[in-house]
């Protein structure tokens, strides 16, 4: 989800300065004192007057934030699809490379498939040897397109620094980064204004 928002946080007793930051799967505390929420492990989630509120097993904790409390707490309790973070929608055309997991090719069923260039394409890769696929695929997009490039988080098969290193090398340009799975993370690139 990739918000943050400077404010007090109130727990154990104590109030705390700092940044809090909501990621897909937890929300993070960094100031005076680090707290790790993870959204897996809410037992409630509640806004009022400003304050967000998560009751978690070493909670709770509330966090003074004005009117992002609310918007924060609808995040939280209706995180996007991967179809919407990955800008799946009806009347665009896909292109697909590489092993997917059927779940998600059920969430591209309402897409055209396309032969020639696509609005969205898809890389599947699982190691660094893969990587120069990213260069053949780059030539599949119309000019706003996007390629989304899937790999698995945290192996040494292949780091998000080599996956960038090859949407660079196929003259791309990174700009957002979504979690696909519990175990592999997207990587979007696009072609730059200025070559469009």
């Amino acid at each position: 989800m990739g918000q943050e928002l400077e404010c007090r946080m109130q727990y154990q007793g104590r109030s705390l300065a700092g940044k809090a930051y909501l990621e897909s799967d937890h929300v993070l505390f960094r100031g005076e004192a680090r707290v790790k929420i993870w959204i897996r492990d809410l037992q409630s989630v509640s806004a009022a007057d400003g304050v967000l509120t998560l009751e978690f097993p070493n909670g709770p904790a509330s966090f003074e934030m004005g009117a992002a409390a609310t918007k924060w707490a609808d995040k939280i309790l209706n995180p996007p699809k991967r179809a919407g973070k990955l800008g799946v929608k009806t009347g665009l055309t896909v292109r697909i490379s590489g092993d997917f997991p059927p779940d998600f090719l059920a969430e591209l069923r309402d897409l055209k498939k396309a032969r020639g260039t696509a609005d969205l394409v898809f890389l599947a890769v699982d190691d660094r040897k893969e990587l120069p696929k990213v260069a053949e695929c780059a030539r599949w997009l119309t000019k706003a397109g996007g390629l989304w490039v899937v790999y698995p988080k945290g192996v040494p098969a292949v780091r998000e620094v080599e996956v960038i290193a090859a949407g660079r090398d196929a003259r791309l340009k990174d700009v957002k980064v979504a979690s696909f799975s519990a175990t592999h993370t997207a990587l979007k690139f696009v072609i730059p204004v200025a070559k469009r």
